[in-house]
């Protein structure tokens, strides 16, 4: 039983595998026009008038492509065939068709694949109908309207790749644009960035979609941006597709100040020498200078846009400060901070003044007037609050004997408030009179100060002089005077 049962399921295979091989072989036609899926009768078959039908029968043919398997091929072919070039063809001995299209007993109905083995070729419109990369070919036999399919061709374009990239010139880390929009029939896009040498220094994928970016180039010189398209068949673009970019090389500062251990020179004027800045690829424009105390911050600036970019610059401080500056060339690059343009520097101010004073002076014992001359020296203490004076000198009388003349030291501490002053010390004073004694003295000035430039000073004052351990009736004097410090 086993044995019978299976002998009739191999018999089965047997017949079904036979019909299908039957079913799947071309079937040879040598007439047409008897099943007519549109017959076109009393007119000459036109093109227009087998685009009436076709949009009569749309119904028909939508169910005729759902037979064979091509439903997602109707409307393409009902919507391109309204506009669709018809061209006169043939359907040759011996060529073959997909499927076709025809009409028996009312209902639509479609072929296997169908061979022409008729006495001559039949004529035809040929219509074409594309979908994406794919053409379609249709052939509409004259005598009997029936639509064929009869053969697809995948015509992927080459894609082509169009690069733009901008500026053409620019500075370090300037955005730099890449624009491959302008390709056409790509699936995707790469760039890469390629520097003087031919080194890699930057890719990107892109797409249709986002086919622009944006970067930054850190180092100067000249790059080379190469490009490619590939198409839907993974194909790469053959046409010429670069860019090249020049990043502009920066300038480079150098400063050079007067002096670096700048003694008294509170007062006078500091230069600041920039001229020795460069460009490699250009010329300096401009250069920035910035001054800065020990802490840092910002004492003055100046901008120069003439050669040969010297600063000159007065302080009335002492301290350490620092001038750095930075250079801007033709095409906006700004230089980088170095060794060469910043510079630190100490500046002292002058504590130390020779001084001369004279004047008139009057000595007690009927006032006797006296004309003074003292050379010494003006330190500074403590600038600008606390002085020391020293100075000796002689006094003339203005009359002859008794009077003689003398011999004066002093040695005074001084307060300074703005311009005023008070000073105290000891001094010592020769005889007058033979009658007379040398003496030590108590000395007292009020002065105001009449210019101070930091190097020089002059001041007025008034002078009393007491004795000590001596008749102060005798020996006290009183003058006024004038003091140069220089």
């Amino acid at each position: 039983m086993k044995k019978k049962t299976i002998i009739a399921l191999l018999s089965v295979f047997l017949i079904i595998f036979v019909v299908g091989q039957l079913s799947a072989e071309v079937k040879k036609i040598s007439s047409i026009g008897e099943y007519t899926f549109a017959r076109v009768r009393g007119k000459i078959p036109t093109p227009e008038v087998m685009k009436m039908l076709v949009d009569r029968y749309a119904e028909d043919i939508r169910v005729g492509f759902q037979q064979a398997g091509y439903s997602d091929l109707y409307q393409p072919f009902i919507d391109q065939l309204k506009s669709a070039q018809f061209e006169d063809a043939t359907w040759n001995i011996g060529e073959t068709v997909k499927w076709m299209l025809f009409r028996s007993k009312g209902k639509v109905q479609v072929t296997g694949e169908l061979e022409w083995a008729g006495k001559k070729a039949v004529e035809v419109f040929a219509v074409k109908v594309k979908v994406g990369f794919k053409t379609y070919t249709f052939i509409i036999p004259k005598p009997c309207g029936n639509i064929a399919f009869k053969s697809m061709v995948e015509e992927i374009p080459e894609a082509v790749c169009d690069l733009k990239v901008s500026p053409a010139k620019a500075n370090i880390n300037d955005p730099i644009t890449v624009d491959m929009s302008g390709s056409q029939h790509a699936k995707s896009l790469r760039v890469d960035v390629f520097d003087k040498q031919g080194s890699k220094v930057a890719s990107k994928d892109l797409t249709p979609e986002a086919a622009r970016w944006q970067t930054k180039l850190d180092k100067a010189g000249e790059y080379t941006f190469k490009s490619v398209a590939i198409n839907f068949g993974d194909k790469a673009s053959v046409n010429p597709c670069e860019g090249k970019v020049y990043i502009n090389f920066p300038p480079v500062a150098k400063v050079v100040p007067g002096c670096i251990d700048c003694k008294d020179f509170v007062g006078r004027p500091l230069t600041f020498d920039a001229s020795g800045s460069t460009d490699p690829d250009g010329e300096v424009t401009r250069v920035a200078f910035e001054l800065t105390d020990a802490n840092g911050q910002v004492v003055d600036s100046f901008v120069d846009s003439e050669k040969p970019f010297i600063w000159e610059k007065t302080l009335y401080k002492e301290g350490t400060y620092a001038v750095s500056v930075t250079a801007y060339d033709n095409d906006g690059a700004i230089s980088t901070p170095t060794d060469d343009s910043r510079k630190t520097m100490t500046v002292t101010r002058k504590k130390l003044f020779p001084m001369i004073e004279l004047g008139p002076l009057l000595a007690h014992g009927s006032y006797q007037a006296y004309l003074y001359l003292r050379p010494g020296l003006f330190a500074w203490i403590n600038p600008d609050k606390l002085s020391l004076t020293f100075s000796a000198g002689a006094g003339i009388p203005l009359k002859g004997t008794p009077w003689k003349s003398i011999i004066m030291v002093e040695l005074l501490g001084n307060v300074h408030f703005g311009k005023g002053y008070i000073g105290v010390g000891p001094g010592f004073t020769t005889k007058e009179q033979s009658t007379r004694k040398n003496g030590v003295d108590a000395v007292g000035q009020i002065g105001y100060t009449v210019f101070n430039n930091y190097l020089r000073m002059a001041h007025i004052f008034f002078e009393f002089r007491a004795p000590i351990g001596r008749s102060f009736d005798d020996h006290h004097k009183m003058g006024i005077g004038f003091r140069y410090n220089f």
